[in-house]
Formats: structure tokens, C-alpha cells, sequence
């Protein structure tokens, strides 16, 4: 992937960027030439990718990063200062990717069990309300400044600020016992449209990408250690129940984050990568 231009370098905050999906849209940017903070609340994890798997960039002063409790509004707030910080009061990118991974709920529980009822509200707060929180907490140092008036985006080649919430494609298509995930994802959706329209004014575009099956256990400490690779991740069910034939990378998120980024007259669209075969069909129902 060619890098860009210097002049054309983006300020980008990650949320959930030390393992997975995070941890490779967070390289990638950076190899792109872009810069990054990385978002994480997992410690060890965090100081893995920024100080060892991305050590070139962390030793260049591209890539920083704050552990945060995306649950804690208060906590998201202070953070994304720091990342203010690090960027010299500009973001132009904010990457919504800090989720709880796991769709179903704990130890098979179906959603008659009333435990349930403690993992539902956890997965509103991480997946739905932290994108919100995020999302706020970011406006003041992505949203236009006087002189875009005269050099606005109508006058420009270049594409505005844009918030990408990464969803999943489980807001249209579930499986058994998944509601928390699933409404959690669906509720994104709608956010993703309201922001969109409530943001447009002040430049800001919001998109979401919706990704089907993503592989990303190499993309972790564990998976380093262990000399993990997608191709090793990749079962003969994920062949038979993709119509790609494969299961999705994580560099599958980041071309499409990249797309979006550059694409100034895109806004209010959720993107969706790959979904599942059911009964021979590839369309959510």
C-alpha cells in the first residue's frame, strides 16, 4: 500500500486498537503514513502493540496511546484530551472499533435466563454508548474551524473529518441467542445516520462499516508469540459459509476505513463487507 503524501497525513484515533481488528487498522494507518492513538483498556495488551509490535512508529513519535475504560464517560473524556494533546489540537479520523467481540452470551445463557440482564447493559454501554461518548468527546478537535468558510470542503479537493463506527453484519443477520451483540450493533446503525445528519454542519462525516466473520486471532501478543497467521485461522465452515469463499481479514476493514476516510461525498452509509450463506442465500433477512 503506497504511503500518502506528507501533506496529506492523518491525525487518527482507535478505540480497541491493541489486539484484533484495532491493532491492524492502527498499523496499517501508520504504514500508510498517517498518525495514531491508540484506545485500549487492556494494559499489557496496549503496551505490546505500541512499544514492541509497532516500536518503529512508537520511537518516531507516531503512534501514542492511553488506557481507557470505554465504559466511563469520564474516562473517554480525559483520554481523548491526551490524543488532543498528542495532535496539536487536530483529529481528522475517529475509529469507533472498541466492542465486546463475543456475540452470545456467557456459559450458553439464552436470554430467558435473567443473568442476562447484566451482559445485555454491558454490551449497550461498550458497543453502543461508548461510540456516542467517543463521538462527542472528539467534536471540538475534528469539527470546522472559522476559516472553513472560505476553504471549506465545497472548495476543496480533500474529504472533511469522518467518524467510523465499526459495526457487524449480526445487526441484520443473527444467530441464536446473540440480543445483546445484535441490538447493540443495530443500535449503531441509527446512530451512525442521526450523527450524520446532526454533524454535517459542522463538517464532520460519520460512516459505519459492517464487517461479516473476521479472523484476528494473530493479531494480539498471544498470536505473536505463537507465530499465529490468518491462513491458519481459516476452517473448511468458513470456506462453505462465505460467498468470498474465505473468511475476512482484518486488512478487509482497513481498506474499507481507508476508502471512507478519502471518500468526501460519502456520509450517513454503513458499509457492509461479507455476510453469511443461509439456506443458499447471501442477502441479510
Amino acid at each position: 500500500m503506497a504511503p500518502v503524501d506528507p501533506s496529506s497525513s492523518k491525525n487518527i484515533v482507535v478505540s480497541g486498537g491493541a489486539r484484533g481488528i484495532g491493532r491492524a487498522l492502527s498499523r496499517i494507518f501508520l504504514e500508510t503514513g498517517h498518525r495514531v492513538f491508540v484506545f485500549d483498556v487492556d494494559e499489557d495488551e496496549l503496551k505490546h502493540t505500541t512499544t514492541a509490535h509497532l516500536a518503529k512508529y512508537h520511537k518516531e513519535g507516531k503512534v501514542g496511546s492511553a488506557i481507557c475504560n470505554l465504559r466511563d464517560a469520564k474516562s473517554i473524556r480525559s483520554k481523548v484530551v491526551e490524543a488532543g494533546k498528542f495532535f496539536d489540537g487536530r483529529i481528522d479520523v475517529l475509529i469507533n472499533n472498541g466492542s465486546i467481540a463475543s456475540p452470545y452470551w456467557k456459559d450458553e445463557k439464552t436470554m430467558e435466563d435473567p443473568d442476562t440482564l447484566d451482559e445485555w447493559q454491558a454490551y449497550i454501554d461498550t458497543n453502543l454508548t461508548s461510540a456516542f461518548a467517543m463521538s462527542q468527546a472528539c467534536i471540538p478537535y475534528m469539527k470546522a474551524r472559522i476559516a472553513d468558510s472560505e476553504k471549506g470542503s465545497h472548495l476543496s479537493e480533500g474529504a472533511s473529518p469522518v467518524i467510523i463506527n465499526i459495526g457487524s453484519f449480526r445487526a441484520h443477520q443473527s444467530d441464536p441467542n446473540q440480543e445483546g451483540y445484535a441490538a447493540s450493533k443495530a443500535g449503531q446503525l441509527g446512530l451512525t445516520q442521526s450523527m450524520a445528519i446532526s454533524l454535517g454542519n459542522q463538517g464532520i462525516r460519520v460512516n459505519l462499516i459492517a464487517p461479516g466473520r473476521i479472523k484476528v486471532a494473530h493479531e494480539s501478543k498471544e498470536g505473536d508469540e505463537a507465530g499465529a497467521d490468518f491462513e491458519g485461522q481459516v476452517s473448511q465452515k468458513d470456506i462453505d459459509d462465505h460467498p468470498t469463499n474465505r473468511a475476512g481479514r482484518p486488512k478487509d476493514i482497513v481498506d474499507a476505513a481507508l476508502y471512507l476516510m478519502d471518500a468526501g461525498f460519502v456520509t450517513g452509509v454503513s458499509t457492509h463487507l461479507c455476510i453469511l450463506r443461509k439456506n443458499g442465500r447471501s442477502n441479510p433477512k
